[in-house]
């Protein structure tokens, strides 16, 4: 064993020897994957081993289809078969809203370059004929699915690794890990210790463990899951005589469960409801090759329901049953990347389908260590993405919700109820009995819209409007006819201070730092180019500046920060950061009747002339000592005022008391939401992300190419002087019932491919009828089947929406999103087409915000 290293990997499950693989054809050879006992002695080697590309988030589902194609190239290099099998499966619907779920989904793969397609429930059965397709209303068809060994797998990476020069150490627990003053570390182990620059702890089931090395409590638990395998079965033997081929993969929303042919058999697992954890506070180190006892009736309720969906399997004798744990963080998505605190500390943990998202986590991940960027979009991934507040019981009670809703819909307005509430201001209790609809921003509870007295302050969940739109919308009338209140303490909110304080901001921001008592608007990006961040930055004197931007981005942006801290010189060594998180909150006016409201709260003249729009100042609100932004998100007239918390509850009531000759209402993020559409006003990781340029995200004014050299400064040059090839644009759309959420394909009536479309992405499976005929859908056929899905005549996709919904004062359905630039100006009417739930609905580019396009209102 070598005595230095580049990197270490802690672990050997799939996920290692992934990390390992990427980051030696990458070009890092001096690398070394320590592994407790044997390769996949973890989770990998009793998994399922099925794999597929879909995913909630588009972003992840791109790293699943390269996955997928990975596996040939690694069989290969290593000479290891995978033992693929690219069968394609089916997605089974039973209600109408499972139907507009999958319709969500299929128009999500249409911009992805997936071929998926919308099926009847009797085509799916003539691919499976166990099932009784009267249980279902329809189905969809994706041809990238199947199964593989999960060992072979696993060894074939692992192997590949080791050609490329990478170093494997098994039997050979870590038992320590300490960071040297220049960032290295000492890995202790138990045969020596390793020196290396960089550690990467996938250690699966014991992650969390080897983050408790490096006082890092990771939001990641093991869940006790189960499938059961069957005695060989005459129909599924019949079946692969008689087409050639094996049975497809399907997936059963209602039962909760997933079932393909395993032999000449068939595997069936559950995500029951009644959920089990394993080892939920400590990961014994002595656990490896071994199973759980299984425990059926757990699982009998989703088996009874399997059953009666799939009549042929419960005939079949049930050979053996596996229960084992695998690790999940709250939302089910793996934690990757760099931890913030940390110097070259990186994880790839709680990648539960490691065998879809596998190799795109070792993409990412190697590209992140050896280039400085993942090279993707992975804020689904991120391990930033979580607080400070998901700690152990925290994340215990939001892993068993997610296990327990695997296969659940999550309607667009559904707010989950787990280990809530986690955080709160001291204007809860005042909110609920305000009849306030909460909804969990980063652990924070926030107001999202007030039920009318007399009504249950409860969302109706639905993909279509639903019975938050009357109240959402007087909220916004009265806000913008009179004046409202809504709570900001979801903000994030930091301070940098010192000598060097403008300096570090100007080298970071795009755009000049405020002069004092002034605020700017300014994006952030990184070194290729990509908006990372946008902030509200204030200059509250001489070397300190306030910031404001996204909750859920603190971690993400600290990390940020940290890493560009001037480290030399007397001016860089007196920078600090410090970020507020709730000992800092907030609260917001809005509205033509803001400023009579406000002065009556304060003893300082704020005129328009004494207190102008962008302005900065610190004063006493309501007798409490408070700093007042003037600005508001609504895109109006307006004020965010920011308080220590002690002084919430006097400030709210002192607006309260003195708006009610002026008809103030409160009104939540829902309306605040809705009207920003009405400005064009982008969001953060909806408009603004890391896969956009800033001129391709519309951010132009707040780019200051000639003040300094700042980070990223030279992409954007070129960016601009090659011009964007998107744009983002904000759409009127003629929607029903039914508003965009996010994600549906954007359709437009021209000739040109624009090249904005990932084509297919290579490997498929050919679908048969009862009788052997191929029918459609497969992508063993030739010509244009390859952009079926994504070109229809004279229309083609040609981009994404972001975000969208109804803007209630202009009383129209709104979306932004991306598209060619050279389409980006074009508001002809009948050039674009936007899918909703299945759809295409008539969509117009408007350039000029609907909502007070001078901006003559927040200058006022």
């Amino acid at each position: 064993m070598k005595s230095h290293v580049k990197a270490v990997v802690i672990g050997g499950g799939v996920v290692g020897c992934s990390v390992l693989y990427h980051l030696a054809k990458a070009g890092w050879t001096d690398i070394m994957l320590i592994e407790r006992s044997e390769l996949t002695s973890g989770s990998s080697w009793h998994a399922a081993g099925g794999f597929h590309t879909l995913n909630g988030d588009p972003n992840v589902a791109k790293l699943q289809a390269y996955t997928v194609q990975l596996y040939k190239e690694i069989e290969e290099i290593s000479g290891q078969s995978c033992s693929l099998h690219l069968t394609g499966g089916v997605m089974m619907a039973d209600t109408p809203e499972r139907m507009d779920f999958l319709r969500l989904a299929h128009a999500k793969g249409r911009y992805l370059g997936m071929d998926t397609e919308l099926i009847t429930p009797s085509e799916a059965k003539a691919m499976f004929p166990l099932m009784d397709e009267t249980n279902f209303v329809g189905a969809m068809w994706d041809p990238v699915e199947g199964h593989l060994d999960p060992s072979g797998t696993t060894i074939a990476y692992s192997k590949a690794a080791k050609k490329l020069g990478a170093e494997i150490v098994l039997r050979n627990r870590v038992v320590d890990l300490t960071q040297q003053p220049d960032g290295t570390w000492n890995v202790v182990t138990e045969q020596g210790t390793v020196h290396a620059e960089h550690v990467v702890n996938c250690g699966g089931l014991w992650a969390r463990e080897i983050g408790r090395m490096v006082g890092v409590e990771l939001p990641v638990l093991a869940m006790e899951h189960m499938y059961l395998l069957t005695e060989p079965m005459p129909e599924v033997e019949e079946f692969n005589k008689s087409t050639g081929r094996e049975m497809i993969g399907v997936l059963d929303f209602k039962g909760e469960i997933y079932t393909r042919q395993e032999r000449n058999g068939i595997l069936l697992g559950t995500y029951e409801k009644a959920c089990k954890p394993w080892s939920p506070v400590n990961t014994p180190w002595d656990f490896g090759h071994e199973l759980l006892p299984p425990d059926l009736d757990r699982i009998a309720p989703s088996l009874e329901i399997g059953f009666k969906h799939f009549p042929g399997i419960e005939k079949a004798g049930i050979k053996q049953i596996i229960n084992g744990p695998f690790t999940f963080a709250l939302d089910g998505n793996p934690l990757v990347g760099p931890v913030q605190g940390l110097t070259n500390f990186w994880c790839a943990c709680a990648v539960m389908a490691g065998f879809s998202q596998g190799g795109g986590v070792g993409l990412a991940l190697s590209n992140w260590m050896v280039h400085g960027d993942p090279g993707f979009d992975v804020w689904g991934m991120d391990v930033a993405r979580f607080g400070e507040w998901a700690g152990l019981r925290y994340t215990n009670a939001k892993v068993r919700e997610n296990y327990s809703r695997r296969f659940s819909i999550r309607f667009p307005n559904e707010e989950l109820p787990a280990a809530r509430p986690a955080q709160t201001t001291p204007l809860y209790d005042t909110m609920l009995a305000n009849n306030a609809v909460m909804g969990d921003s980063w652990g924070l509870e926030t107001p999202l819209w007030f039920a009318p007295k007399g009504k249950e302050p409860k969302d109706i969940v639905s993909f279509h409007r639903s019975n938050d739109f009357g109240p959402i919308g007087e909220e916004v009338r009265a806000t913008r006819e009179r004046v409202g209140v809504t709570e900001i303490a979801n903000f994030a909110k930091y301070e940098v201070s010192g000598p060097g304080a403008e300096e570090f901001l100007n080298r970071l921001m795009t755009n000049r730092m405020p002069k004092t008592g002034r605020i700017v608007l300014t994006p952030m990006i990184n070194e290729f180019g990509k908006l990372i961040g946008d902030f509200t930055i204030a200059k509250a004197g001489e070397d300190r500046f306030m910031i404001w931007g996204s909750s859920a981005a603190q971690k993400y942006h600290m990390r940020w920060f940290e890493k560009h801290l001037p480290k030399d010189g007397p001016r860089g060594s007196e920078v600090r950061i410090h970020r507020f998180d709730q000992t800092l909150v907030g609260l917001s006016i809005a509205g033509p009747k803001s400023r009579d409201l406000l002065q009556k709260l304060v003893d300082v003249d704020i005129s328009t002339k004494a207190f102008r729009f962008m302005d900065f100042r610190e004063m006493a609100v309501g007798g409490a000592p408070c700093m007042v932004n003037r600005i508001t998100y609504t895109g109006d007239l307006g004020y965010e005022i920011w308080m220590a918390p002690a002084y919430e509850r006097l400030v709210y009531k002192a607006i309260k008391d003195a708006g009610e000759e002026f008809g103030l209402v409160d009104f939540g993020m829902r309306a605040l939401l809705s009207m920003r559409l009405e400005k064009n006003f982008p969001t953060w990781f909806r408009e603004l992300r890391p896969i956009y340029g800033p001129f391709e995200g519309s951010m132009d004014r707040f780019i200051k190419l000639e003040k300094n050299d700042f980070i990223g400064r030279e992409a954007a040059a070129k960016e601009q002087a090659e011009g964007p090839k998107l744009r983002r644009v904000s759409f009127i759309v003629d929607a029903a019932d039914a508003d965009v959420m996010g994600d549906e394909p954007i359709w437009a009536k021209v000739s040109k491919d624009f090249g904005t479309v990932e084509k297919p992405h290579g490997y498929g499976a050919p679908r048969f009828d009862d009788k052997g005929k191929e029918v459609r859908g497969s992508k063993a056929a030739e010509g244009a089947s390859a952009l079926r899905g994504i070109v229809d005549g004279d229309w083609r996709v040609v981009g994404w929406v972001t975000s969208g919904g109804y803007a209630h004062y202009v009383r129209k359905s709104m979306a932004q999103g991306y598209v060619p630039a050279a389409l980006a100006e074009d508001e002809s009417a009948g050039l674009f087409e936007i899918e909703i739930l299945g759809h295409r609905r008539p969509a117009r580019i408007n350039v000029e915000a609907p909502f007070d396009p001078s901006g003559e209102k927040m200058r006022s």
